[in-house]
């Protein structure tokens, strides 16, 4: 090969790289809190996935299980098999973690479980888990003893971050609203309008980028059950920004939030309905940073705030 056709094909790799995750420079190796940096990606990802013994095994990076259960879910989204792709796709990346995809529910236990319920011998669970990224629809299949044993995951320091639909889960089940936060209390303006969105908290890692005020297309799901007395709002939609609606029943619109659920950092925003808003630069990076700050790699404070004075 002649060094110039090397130089072009260099060049090229190069530029599809920074195309592809273009915050990969600006975060550099990512630490824990009170640990070492976390390793670069190693091929074969040494010390990493599946295996008997998986549960004890000391690993060079964090663990985030993705975790999509959509079977019960009454519109099925076609954005969660890419979300769940861009997620790994961050954390394999940057190095900042492993990422094990699930969606089925079985994953949701203290022991390994395969797909049937049965015991594994090894696997993703729990045990070996330091934060769940969720984006699960509507009556997702767990028994009492996982409920049980998901909210004790959380409550003991363990990070939970939920996008879009998953606000919609255990409509049944009471503690998952102290849990994430709210409830889902549908979508006035389906997805086909533009809306501006207010940053609330530029100091917060996951929407620091953000701009004071900007425009997205997106279903923006209303909250109720819950509000600024038990989370942090970041981001909240601008009302006078969108059409009068019948069905608006929450003029204090957040779009996103933090919160503490025991000792477990608690995250939740509604972007993320449509697959392209997974392909924007600023929701990936939001995502991306609320999962390291679920992770404890970063701090943000999530104690409640009264709504800011507009007057």
């Amino acid at each position: 090969m002649s060094p110039s056709r090397f130089g072009v094909m260099a060049t090229t790799v190069l530029v599809f790289s920074l195309w592809a995750w273009p915050d990969a420079a600006q975060q550099g190796s990512a630490a824990p809190q009170g640990g070492a940096a976390v390793a670069a990606p190693q091929v074969g990802r040494q010390g990493g996935r599946g295996g008997r013994g998986a549960a004890t095994r000391v690993r060079p990076r964090k663990v985030v299980l993705a975790w999509a259960d959509t079977r019960n879910g009454i519109s099925q989204h076609d954005s969660t098999s890419h979300a769940l792709s861009v997620i790994e796709q961050m954390g394999y990346e940057t190095g900042a973690y492993d990422t094990f995809i699930r969606t089925d529910s079985h994953i949701i236990a203290n022991e390994p479980q395969t797909t049937t319920g049965a015991r594994a011998s090894g696997g993703p669970s729990l045990a070996m888990a330091d934060a769940i990224f969720f984006m699960g629809h509507r009556e997702v299949a767990l028994d009492e003893k996982q409920k049980t044993e998901l909210a004790a995951y959380v409550r003991s320091g363990k990070g939970f971050v939920a996008a879009h639909v998953g606000l919609t889960a255990f409509e049944s089940w009471p503690e998952w609203g102290e849990l994430i936060g709210a409830r889902y209390d549908g979508h006035p303006w389906g997805g086909t309008n533009v809306g501006t969105v207010i940053n609330e908290d530029p100091s917060f890692p996951a929407t620091k980028h953000f701009p004071p005020t900007f425009q997205l297309r997106d279903e923006f799901y209303q909250a109720k059950d819950g509000g600024r007395s038990t989370f942090r709002v970041l981001l909240r939609l601008d009302i006078s920004s969108m059409p009068p609606h019948a069905e608006l029943r929450n003029k204090d619109y957040p779009l996103a939030w933090a919160k503490m659920y025991g000792k477990g950092r608690v995250f939740y925003s509604s972007l993320g309905h449509a697959t392209e808003m997974w392909d924007n630069r600023d929701v990936r990076q939001m995502y991306f940073e609320a999962l390291k700050w679920a992770l404890g790699m970063t701090d943000g404070d999530a104690n409640p705030r009264p709504a800011p004075n507009t007057n």
